[in-house]
């Protein structure tokens, strides 16, 4: 599987940076082959050593928990969309494994300074931020940053050090360990699922800043550069290329909710009324001020934006497809100056719009039904479509004020303590909130959701497409194509890539092995690659089972009653429901394929299979 050459002398910065900010201690250690060989890099590091090091049963939020930032071997490298970035942790939405993918130039950055990973431990008396300047690690004071929002600390930081440093950093929610807090970098990029923001907060570090400098090494230089432009080359000649770049993924608003598949209301539809309004040709027209890309793009899908409220100028990346559905769709904010507000203030908060935008509609729904009233708000309405009370919820759940406290924990928790059947319309899985697709008419999308392995998260399998094409009402087989896709999309967050060139420009899979051998000299097939993939998978199964040893079971992978007691209320998919008796012929199938039990357990052949 190697080549005759050393792999860590090429494509890998070839070295690990731990930094402990309870003692201050800061150390480099060597990238062990083992790690490589099985692992490939980003979420499979990240998934290994929290493994490995995290004891069973530790508070998310105490200094025993440790923040993991981790690229892959294609980042900073020739080649189309090499700019992702793994953060990942012991979630404090999920209590076990989580991890968020993260664009923007921060994974070429450490790659450039010699890290593949940074492990970050403990937690520090006082607000710090991590200096990473090439081989000089600092840990600094952060007081003039603490209680500043991510967009503006951002600013701060680039300021103060140069802006040639590249910064991630957290918000006011992040700082006051809100359960869905996200990690901002490059204006408007976020590391946004399963609260590692939080997990950051909890140890008193507001940002990541670093600069890399050195050479980058790769095994066959014009091999990778003869590849690597003939994958721009595909990319450019696409004839989807002219409307990805003109729009981003705010395209596929239109799309999803002509599927009825566009959250609506806390998810009670799946098509809002006048969602042209925030459609990408909207977009477009009245807010957008110019294309954005992250590192190596060929597709510039950033959408830098202005809008214009209380004659005050607000400026943000999106809204992207998955802000405009659980703020624009699931709170019913139907304009697009209102939601590229909203899409700002959460920016600003450093809070999760998918999970911050779900919290806040199942809040709005609480109070359609009088199960959260007046007494809670303040007196003022929490209605579907008020920009106003979207801007009241979301900012008391950054600061925990009132009842925004409870909502800040997210809805899993909220519901169980609000009690009144609203534990049917917390819409999740396993603690995190559900991303931007209503699934009722889509068993592969329902499924992917109920399956992945860090909560409902469309990033591991957007299967809604294979529903669409082989039929939504067929249940049987849609496991084996869910299983199929969690397996291939893991690998570009593995390997430092972006998706989307593969999901909206058709590059092929063919190249991302040639890739990795010119980068590398790793010489794997693509089926090898997979095997890697499923490992990974494997192994956050078992992070989560470790984690729920005397309760873990099947119901660990049921999604919300409204899925299968309710039916779609209106738009193209009304009275489609998914009963419990087929939501269970779902699960059979897919761990039937897996090869686990009837509980969800890898069994030990698998487990052997795989080297676990």
């Amino acid at each position: 599987m190697f080549a005759e050459r050393s792999p860590f002398g090429f494509g890998y910065g070839g070295k690990i940076l731990r930094v402990n900010l309870s003692n201050g201690k800061i150390t480099t250690e060597p990238l062990p082959g083992k790690l490589v060989r099985d692992y490939l890099g980003g979420r499979g590091f990240a998934a290994r050593i929290l493994y490995d090091e995290l004891k069973p049963g530790i508070d998310p939020m105490g200094p025993d928990n440790k923040v993991l930032i981790a690229s892959g071997p294609l980042a900073g490298l020739f080649l189309p969309a090499g700019g992702k970035i793994t953060f990942a942790a012991k979630s404090p939405a999920t209590n076990s494994y989580g991890d968020s993918n993260m664009g923007g130039h921060l994974a070429a950055e450490v790659k450039y300074a010699g890290y593949d990973v940074i492990i970050i431990e403990g937690a520090a008396a006082q607000p710090v931020y991590l200096y990473i300047n090439n081989d000089k690690v600092e840990i600094r004071d952060a007081a003039k940053y603490w209680g500043q929002g991510a967009i503006i600390t951002e600013d701060m930081l680039k300021n103060d050090l140069g802006r040639e440093f590249e910064i991630a950093t957290i918000g006011p929610a992040g700082e006051n360990k809100i359960k869905f807090a996200c990690i901002s970098h490059d204006f408007g990029r976020q590391a946004g699922r399963t609260g590692i923001g939080a997990v950051m907060g909890s140890k008193n570090l507001k940002a990541v800043a670093v600069k890399g400098t050195k050479s980058l090494k790769v095994a066959d230089p014009d091999k990778l550069l003869e590849i690597g432009k003939q994958a721009f080359a595909d990319c450019f000649k696409h004839t989807g290329w002219k409307q990805w770049v003109a729009q981003g993924t705010a395209g596929v608003t239109v799309w999803s909710n002509q599927q009825g598949s566009f959250p609506t209301r806390n998810f009670q539809s799946g098509s809002l009324k006048g969602y042209e309004n925030i459609s990408g040709d909207e977009l477009v027209k009245q807010t957008l001020v110019n294309h954005k890309a992250c590192f190596g793009c060929p597709c510039a899908c950033g959408k830098y934006a202005k809008t214009v409220r209380n004659n005050k100028d607000y400026y943000v990346e999106g809204p992207e497809y998955e802000t405009a559905a659980l703020i624009g769709g699931d709170c019913a904010i139907g304009n697009m100056a209102d939601l590229t507000y909203a899409n700002y203030i959460c920016d600003e908060l450093g809070i999760d719009t998918i999970s911050g935008g779900s919290v806040v509609a199942f809040a709005m729904e609480c109070y359609e039904k009088g199960i959260i009233t007046k007494k809670d708000t303040g007196g003022m309405d929490w209605k579907f479509g008020s920009i106003e009370a979207f801007d009241k919820i979301i900012n008391m759940i950054a600061r925990r004020q009132g009842i925004g406290n409870l909502l800040a924990d997210g809805v899993k928790i909220a519901s169980e303590k609000l009690g009144k059947g609203s534990e049917k319309f917390a819409m999740q899985v396993k603690g995190l909130e559900i991303s931007g697709y209503e699934s009722r008419n889509a068993p592969a999308m329902m499924l992917a959701y109920m399956t992945c392995d860090i909560g409902a998260h469309h990033n591991r399998a957007w299967a809604i497409t294979h529903d669409i094409q082989v039929g939504r009402d067929i249940i049987e087989g849609k496991a084996k194509k869910v299983v199929e896709l969690q397996h291939i999309r893991p690998i570009f967050d593995m390997v430092g890539c972006c998706r989307l060139q593969w999901v909206e420009l058709e590059l092929k899979l063919d190249y991302y092995p040639q890739l990795l051998k010119a980068a590398t000299g790793l010489d794997f097939t693509w089926d090898e690659m997979l095997k890697a993939s499923e490992r990974v998978w494997n192994l956050t199964r078992l992070f989560l089972i470790k984690e729920h040893t005397q309760t873990f079971g099947r119901q660990f992978d049921y999604p919300p009653a409204r899925w299968y007691e309710e039916t779609v209320v209106n738009g193209p998919t009304k009275g489609s429901i998914i009963s419990k008796a087929n939501i269970d012929i779902l699960l059979d199938e897919y761990y039937n394929v897996r090869g686990w039990d009837k509980n969800g357990k890898p069994t030990p052949e698998k487990l052997k299979e795989l080297g676990l």
